[in-house]
């Protein structure tokens, strides 16, 4: 005869926490699995990968002395929470190397303990830099229920899940620390459904929120049933505690269908993915605030609105800095911008600054035709500028140049390129003007004009990009192909695209990777 039906209540903590700050850290597991014990009544909370340390913690993992806070860490821990089990991240060492591990915490002691067997070595990642592969499975008993413990990689190839199915799991979890890109969710849904059909039990995946340098981390966290059925998904990019109920029979476990949060769409996804790391990035570092130059362009105009939208416009101080080239419209549309956010701005001239540079230089520069150093003066004028606003006041620089530019090399260095944080470093041009009507979808914040004339640096009489570069819709085509997607000149012209431009464009992203 079959046993009772009972239940099972698992919450995903879908959080936040700070790389190398373990006593923080610990002290948000504590309160989060207090309030899913109180609040939600949960059997298990399942947090993210290495959670105790912060993710990625890379060479601090070199350093013994951090590595020695993780064992009085997880004490801690077992001293502090009672009446929830709870599954944690975090590096320990063993005979045979540091392993990157999950430890199941549950009435005041380690209860089991698994070591991640897949480490990725590819784009972000570099976990063979620092740790050894486990080799075994880890199922432990949860309030009756049999749970195997899995981390990260170990569900994006086959072995570990259908591993813990076949040493007696009836439920897989699995902590993860999976960067955003445009189109990840879907690729992680996939995965998942592979793996459950590989191991026949459902999986609570459960995701990393948050910014880290250049990552960002958008949580997501999701249940997927036996039949591969989305049952349970968190919100995207918003932190919180998200409970999932299962029904236990003989028969097996059973989710309980939840709330399944929608996927943002491309524009929306990037943009808070941008909002959100910038928001991490300064709030994680101390800054009280940025600083950025705002021309009256669209990526400038793009930056203002991401750093207001995370940060709010009183931490966000804009600088006109016209020269003799700025069109007065340019000095507009920028007074236009930050009046629609809110923003105090200041209109520094640069023209003073810049010809008390051409007259130190006219020794040097005397019969010589004017050309881009006296382009780059400028640029490096108003980085001069910013910088100095930077140290007089803490506040951070955001710099405004995007993938387009920063991969030709068409930017200055100590000029535009001068700053601490570049929010758009990642964005090809053509998805910024996308962006930018996303945000204008939200409220309009950027002057329609402003999409509508041609880019131009205004560093010279007339000038536009298009001067020096190919139209945007066709770099970024050919850099997505070159640069995203590792393809070869020999293959980018057979796929269609001119011979000479294709040569030309990658040999600007070559020659420029010094400034980079």
């Amino acid at each position: 005869m079959a046993a009772p039906a009972t239940s099972f209540r698992v919450v995903m903590a879908q959080l936040d926490f700070l790389v190398g700050d373990i006593n923080g850290n610990v002290g948000k597991i504590a309160a989060a699995a207090a309030e899913a014990r109180d609040r939600l009544r949960a059997d298990l909370i399942v947090f993210p990968e290495l959670t105790i340390t912060g993710y990625p913690p890379e060479d601090l993992l070199l350093r013994p002395g951090f590595i020695r806070q993780v064992k009085p860490a997880l004490q801690r821990l077992c001293g502090e929470i009672q009446g929830i089990a709870v599954v944690i991240g975090c590096p320990l060492p063993t005979p045979d190397g540091l392993r990157n591990a999950a430890v199941v915490l549950d009435d005041g002691a380690m209860r089991a303990t698994y070591y991640k067997q897949w480490l990725p070595n590819y784009s972000v990642f570099d976990e063979k830099r620092y740790f050894v592969p486990g080799e075994d499975p880890a199922v432990v008993a949860v309030a009756g229920v049999r749970v195997g413990v899995t981390i990260c990689e170990d569900v994006w190839l086959p072995g570990p899940a259908a591993q813990a199915a076949e040493a007696g799991a009836q439920l897989l979890i699995n902590l993860n620390a999976s960067p955003y890109h445009a189109g990840k969710s879907d690729q992680r849904l996939s995965v998942l459904r592979e793996r459950v059909r590989e191991s026949q039990i459902p999986i609570v995946y459960v995701n990393l929120l948050g910014g880290q340098d250049e990552l960002v981390f958008d949580g997501g966290s999701m249940v997927v049933g036996v039949d591969g059925t989305l049952v349970r998904r968190a919100p995207f990019f918003a932190a919180g505690l998200y409970p999932v109920d299962f029904q236990v029979s003989a028969a097996g476990m059973t989710p309980i269908p939840g709330e399944v949060a929608e996927e943002p769409g491309l524009e929306e996804g990037i943009y808070q993915a941008l909002v959100l790391g910038v928001r991490d990035y300064v709030e994680k570092n101390g800054f009280p605030g940025v600083v950025l130059g705002l021309s009256g362009g669209i990526d400038s105009a793009l930056t203002l609105a991401i750093a207001v939208d995370a940060l709010g416009p009183e931490r966000v101080e804009a600088v006109l800095m016209p020269s003799r080239y700025t069109a007065e419209m340019s000095n507009t549309d920028a007074e236009l911008e930050a009046r629609a956010l809110g923003v105090g701005y200041h209109i520094l001239p640069i023209e003073p600054a810049f010809q008390a540079f051409l007259q130190v230089l006219q020794p040097v520069f005397a019969g010589l035709p004017p050309d881009i150093a006296e382009e780059n003066i400028q640029a490096r004028c108003r980085g001069v500028l910013l910088m100095a606003i930077s140290n007089k006041t803490g506040k951070l620089v955001l710099t405004t140049g995007n993938k387009s530019e920063t991969a030709v090399g068409y930017s200055t260095l100590y000029g535009d390129m001068a700053g601490g944080f570049a929010p758009i470093k990642d964005v090809l041009k053509t998805m910024v003007y996308r962006l930018a009507a996303y945000r204008n979808s939200l409220s309009p914040v950027i002057p329609r004009r402003v999409f509508d004339r041609p880019p131009s640096a205004e560093l010279r009489p007339d000038q536009t990009d298009q001067d020096s570069l190919p139209p945007y819709e066709l770099l970024d085509a050919i850099l997505h192909g070159y640069v995203e997607e590792d393809r070869s000149v020999e293959e980018l012209i057979a796929a269609g695209f001119d011979r000479a431009t294709v040569e030309r464009v990658a040999r600007l992203v070559i020659v420029n990777e010094y400034k980079r």
